[in-house]
């Protein structure tokens, strides 16, 4: 292992700085109403819809957070001041219920090797990870190709990530704690893995041209994901997800229901402790009853080994609720710009919490128009009322270089709580 350099004076002066700010705005009044309003929330209890603004997809010259504040000569430590002067944007500016928690976090470092083949993608040369892209997909015959699929491996490197738990801690140990928390996953809906492997066209097509042998490709990624889940499990890697942590398609995953009333305190997280999302966004073109014979089932064995749902993502969840909602441990679930409304607050109720996501193009035109912003948000309030609401703007990637514009949304999304509670 290398040796780490030495920071200099300034730029420990710097960090120290920094992380007193961070406690100190850990426990603003502000802050806490904040924490305690999203327990109340994640808890099932009956209280105001809770706001967030996502920034970090945003492309424009102008961002909301510039490097240009930062003044830290090293990268390590810059990437680090860089993160806080995120957080303090949050609540300095944007204003929203994101919460500042009095503590540092790194997770473990682990690998995972590929499935055995190697898919090929085009984009543009300034994709930057947004934008149209297409592949050429690895297996292309399902029958023929299938055996050339391999279940991936995984390892943990303890020595590295102690050494990054010791390094933090030597800088901020004595100001603020450091954790090891963090999910190795973003979503374990399987479908976004299938057509990275076989195709969009080829995943609906096999539906009707070779069921038997869509049917063994999704089995095999449900075994996958399980023994992934299942290998960080028994390693002791699973780190809980039920306070400030980023769970299902933008939510915060406070709840005191997590983890379960079995847990020993001090021991790991399991599974069955643990927030899991799905979504199938990618079969948004086939019917309900497609959705129920070849995804559903594959996503039912994952759920029943977690301990709370959330579901959806960017497809529009009403046309398959009948399906969904017989999901254990469904808490939470997507209400995409394109989904009814009106159908899933009825649905909903008070059981599920009602996780909105306005359309981002509203925020993102050429014009900036508060009124139609205002009228989307009353829209969904009103229709909502009586549910657990939660209102998210995400997939933001351009503010059309005017970053104030997201925080006057979360300013007009509480003028609209206001004007319709």
């Amino acid at each position: 292992m290398t040796t780490d350099p030495v920071l200099s004076k300034n730029d420990l002066a710097i960090l120290h700085a920094l992380a007193r700010r961070k406690m100190e705005l850990a426990r603003h009044p502000d802050n806490l109403e904040r924490k305690s309003e999203w327990l109340r929330h994640g808890n099932g209890k009956p209280g105001r819809p809770m706001v967030l603004a996502e920034h970090g997809g945003i492309r424009d010259a102008r961002q909301p957070v510039s490097d240009a504040v930062l003044q830290c000569e090293n990268p390590w430590a810059r990437g680090i001041e860089r993160g806080f002067h995120h957080e303090f944007y949050l609540f300095d500016t944007l204003k929203d219920d994101h919460v500042i928690e009095p503590w540092l976090q790194t997770n473990w470092h682990i690998s995972a090797t590929d499935y055995g083949v190697q898919t090929v993608h085009h984009h543009a040369e300034n994709f930057a990870g947004m934008g149209a892209r297409n592949w050429d997909p690895a297996i292309r015959d399902l029958d023929a190709d299938f055996g050339k699929l391999r279940p991936r491996t995984f390892s943990v490197n303890r020595e590295a990530t102690a050494h990054e738990k010791a390094r933090l801690e030597a800088v901020f140990g004595d100001i603020l704690p450091v954790r090891l928390r963090g999910s190795f996953w973003w979503t374990f809906g399987l479908t976004i893995v299938a057509i990275d492997l076989i195709g969009l066209e080829n995943l609906m097509l096999a539906m009707y041209d070779n069921p038997p042998g869509l049917h063994r490709l999704m089995a095999f990624l449900r075994d996958d994901h399980l023994a992934f889940a299942r290998w960080a499990e028994r390693e002791g890697l699973l780190t809980f997800n039920n306070e400030n942590d980023y769970i299902g398609s933008g939510s915060m995953g406070y709840c005191n229901e997590l983890p379960q009333p079995d847990h020993v305190p001090g021991t790991p997280a399991r599974m069955k402790d643990l927030w899991l999302l799905l979504e199938s966004q990618e079969t948004v073109g086939v019917g309900p009853e497609q959705f129920e014979e070849f995804i559903f089932p594959y996503q039912l064995s994952l759920a029943r080994e977690f301990g709370r749902v959330y579901y959806g993502c960017c497809e529009p969840v009403h046309t398959r609720w009948h399906v969904v909602k017989r999901l254990p441990n469904l808490a939470r679930v997507s209400v995409s710009p394109w989904a009814d409304e009106a159908f899933l607050a009825a649905e909903f109720a008070n059981d599920y919490v009602f996780s909105r996501k306005p359309n981002p193009s509203l925020i993102s035109t050429v014009r900036f128009d508060e009124e139609a912003l205002r009228a989307e948000l009353r829209r969904t309030l009103t229709t909502a009322r009586g549910c657990r609401v939660e209102v998210i703007m995400k997939d933001v990637h351009t503010l059309n270089n005017e970053p104030e514009r997201l925080p006057r949304w979360v300013q007009l999304a509480r003028e609209a709580i206001a004007e319709t509670r």
